[in-house]
């Protein structure tokens, strides 16, 4: 079976080229925004990364799923990193976002450039900076973080429900089909997909038949069945690599694709893509022009004519 050749330097530019549309259109955004107020900003903040990847190499991810749901709650604009107060609970408080990680990462690097340029690099650019450098900045910082706000796609959402989410951020099925490719790195939590291995759909003892039988088996190890009476907490719940069956899980690659293909992606959302890609394909091969044509003996080769 042919493989999606990408190479991770293209998923990740094209994932935050995805990014930077969710903006407003009167903000301009450059390449090296701060080249002369600040112009040391991205090679502080790529060190810094550098240094906390090699002490935990799934930080890129945790980095790249925070500037997600920043840009898709009310656009890139820092918001997801305030803290809740006495008057508001805030974005990162919303039960669906609360294994975020990488704040700490976003923390140091701004405490840096304060010291080294006070008052201008926001925490907007520096968050889509720590995603990857060389990206178009001059962001402002938002003023409002709210959790009532956050309304995310959800794993067990259809293909549908879920691309009709991104297209009221002005996003499309292609940039779907891209942003999906970060399922190639980092961790996710057993409750995000845990209902694909117990009584699906209210089948009792039963799981989710797109499945592959042998991750199953894998992830049920990982994740036993929840207790009804046993309250949740998001803190002790066990976590799986985003894409189980690569042996690439801290690298930006192709890899989700193939799981994909194979049955073997982790959240319900990535394997309906899958239906979904097979029924595209049929319905490519449905179409038919050569109506008047022939049985080619050589199929490189018209056949000669008596």
């Amino acid at each position: 079976m042919a493989t999606i050749c990408i190479s991770s330097s293209l998923i990740l530019t094209i994932i935050l080229s995805v990014f930077a549309i969710i903006i407003p259109v009167s903000l301009s955004l450059q390449v090296r925004f701060y080249q002369e107020s600040c112009p040391r900003a991205e090679s502080i903040t790529k060190r810094i990364v550098k240094k906390n990847f090699l002490k935990d190499p799934s930080i890129p991810g945790g980095l790249i799923r925070l500037h997600f749901h920043d840009c898709f709650t009310r656009g890139c604009d820092g918001s997801v990193l305030i803290d809740s107060d006495s008057r508001n609970v805030a974005e990162k408080d919303a039960p669906p976002i609360l294994s975020l990680r990488g704040f700490e990462v976003i923390d140091e690097i701004k405490q840096e450039l304060e010291k080294q340029c006070p008052g201008i690099v926001s925490c907007a650019d520096i968050l889509a900076l720590a995603t990857r450098d060389s990206l178009p900045t001059g962001r402002r910082d938002g003023i409002i973080s709210r959790m009532v706000d956050v309304r995310l796609p959800r794993p067990s959402f259809s293909v549908q429900a879920t691309l009709m989410a991104l297209r009221n951020i002005g996003l499309d099925l292609d940039d779907l089909t891209t942003l999906l490719g970060a399922h190639s790195i980092g961790f996710c939590h057993c409750v995000f997909f845990i209902n694909r291995l117990y009584d699906f759909q209210g089948k009792e003892g039963e799981a989710d038949p797109d499945l592959d039988p042998q991750l199953l088996i894998q992830l049920r190890e990982k994740c036993p069945r929840p207790q009804g009476n046993q309250a949740f907490n998001l803190s002790q719940d066990n976590t799986v690599f985003m894409n189980p069956s690569s042996n690439t899980n801290f690298v930006l690659d192709n890899s989700f694709y193939t799981s994909v293909i194979q049955g073997k992606s982790l959240l319900q959302l990535d394997q309906v893509f899958r239906n979904k890609f097979a029924k595209a394909m049929i319905e490519l091969g449905n179409i038919v022009t050569a109506e008047e044509g022939e049985v080619r003996l050589d199929c490189r080769r018209v056949n000669k004519r008596v």
